[in-house]
Order: structure tokens, then sequence, then C-alpha cells
């Protein structure tokens, strides 16, 4: 099976970088980043007991939710993007799957009853070091009870989502698909893409 080419360590250098430490979370020691020998990028490593702490790329899981003809939205009651609207969503938890932390989401933010379709969007995110993926979801009911993250969730027919308002570019990306491939008639497939 023929291989790409080889990439020099230096191009495996990633767009964002976190430096989420400063103090080692194992012995407290001060944290310097530098290339471990056996690996090709900058890691948080421990000047005091050698610890090294893996900064990996965030989840974000959500879902559209629809009801006939319309998208569950909810308007942000925290920042980032107070006031603007979104689909229900948020990071994913430990101990849980994609589809149990899309559910939890659409619960916790719109308190919105569903069943989940298809994996519809996954979206990297990579200047902020987060993936988005949403689900197509089926409203089982149009009575939501948003949490405290959120200061309305309202169902929107395309003509009345307000684009000026959407919190996040993921958001946007998700709802013109889902609108033209409901236009086109031939089916809901996974997207991907890379938003800069």
């Amino acid at each position: 099976m023929p291989r790409g080419p080889v990439m020099e360590a230096a191009t495996l250098r990633p767009m964002f970088q976190a430096r989420r430490y400063q103090h080692c979370p194992t012995c407290g020691g001060q944290i310097e980043y530098r290339v471990p020998a056996d690996d090709n990028r900058e890691r948080a490593t421990c000047t005091q007991c050698g610890a090294i702490h893996y900064e990996n790329p965030l989840n974000v899981v959500g879902t559209l939710p629809v009801w006939g003809e319309q998208v569950l939205l909810c308007k942000r009651a925290i920042e980032p993007r107070l006031g603007k609207w979104t689909l229900p969503a948020g990071f994913m938890e430990l101990g849980e799957t994609l589809a149990e932390g899309a559910q939890r989401e659409t619960v916790e933010e719109a308190g919105a009853r569903i069943e989940l379709e298809n994996l519809y969007c996954v979206m990297n995110v990579v200047r902020v070091g987060q993936v988005h993926l949403f689900y197509r979801a089926r409203l089982l009911s149009p009575d939501f009870d948003p949490g405290p993250e959120t200061l309305e969730a309202r169902l929107f027919h395309e003509h009345e989502i307000p684009w000026d308002e959407i919190a996040f570019h993921t958001i946007r990306e998700t709802l013109q698909r889902f609108f033209d491939d409901r236009r086109s008639g031939r089916g809901y497939p996974l997207h991907t893409a890379d938003i800069s």
C-alpha cells in the first residue's frame, strides 16, 4: 500500500498551542514546555517529577432538534455570546458517549425531549482547540423547560432564523447545511468542515 510523504517534525506543530499548565497537577512543580525524547511536539513537562501532561482538543457535542418544519434554538444566558442564539450544545463530559453528551446538553439547555438521529456535522475549530459534533434530533414535544444557561428556547422556521444573532460559526454552518439538505431532498449525510 503506497504511503504519503513523511512529514517533518516541524510541520507537525499545531497552529493552536494551549498553554494551560504553569504548575504540575501531580507534584506542584514548575511546568516547562519541551519536546520529550520520544515525541514530536512540545508537551507540558514538570521540571521536578518529570510528569508529562497532554493538552488535547475538547469535544463540544449537541443536537439540531427538529419539530416538523421548525428547528429549536436556545438564547444564551451566559458568556461567551450572551443573548445570542445557538443550538443546544456544550462540552462532553468524561464517562459519557457522544450521543449521551448531546442528549444531556439538549435536556440541560432546552429542557427538550428528543430522539437522536444520525451524527450530522463534525467541525474542527483548531484555533480554539475544539471539535464540534452535532446530531440531528426529532423533538418528541414542542414544550421546553430551559435550564439556567438559556434565556429562551424557541422553534424557528428557516425564514425566521435570526441569522445576525447566531452565537457561533459552527452553529451557522450546521443550520445552513441542514436547510440546504432539506431543500435538496437527498437526505442528511454526515458533513465535515474545518472552521478557521
